[in-house]
């Protein structure tokens, strides 16, 4: 339960940071799309290339030779599935969120299965501290918007 209730918060915090994507893509005028990019130094906080991303794990998680292509093929799916989610015009904010949540879980899904215990766990581990991060984070943002969010457990 408190897994699901993890990949839930995760996969929220994802959709909240690429709604934003989302919203510019609906917006016919804004033909322009910018690169994700580091700025000042500061880690770049939104969607991620995924062979950027499959590095990055390989490293925090010793992938073998063999999770390598398969976590990499995981990560490419889910990126290609919401770009596909961001044209979608038809779909609400609400249902696109919901949608967004689904792939990421599905996507986090595939990729632990993927790993032996002692990677699951860090795994597990990487996904609370980004779960906390996107509730502190979020928490900061709705107070200035007016918006109440959950309180920060300790």
């Amino acid at each position: 339960m408190l897994k699901q209730s993890l990949l839930v918060l995760a996969a929220a915090g994802l959709i909240s940071i690429a709604v934003p994507f989302a919203s510019a893509q609906d917006n016919p005028s804004n033909t322009q799309q910018t690169p994700p990019a580091q700025e000042n130094g500061h880690r770049h906080h939104g969607p991620q290339d995924p062979a950027a991303r499959a590095a990055e794990l390989t490293k925090k998680l010793n992938l073998t030779s063999d999770q390598q292509p398969k976590v990499l093929d995981a990560l490419q799916s889910e990126h290609s599935q919401m770009e596909s989610l961001h044209q979608d015009t038809y779909l609400s904010e609400q249902d696109r969120r919901a949608k967004m949540m689904e792939i990421h879980k599905s996507t986090d899904g595939q990729i632990r299965g993927l790993l032996d215990s002692t990677q699951q766990k860090t795994w597990d581990e990487m996904q609370a501290k980004r779960d906390q991060w996107m509730q502190g984070h979020h928490a900061g943002a709705n107070a200035g918007s007016g918006q109440q969010s959950a309180p920060l457990q300790q």
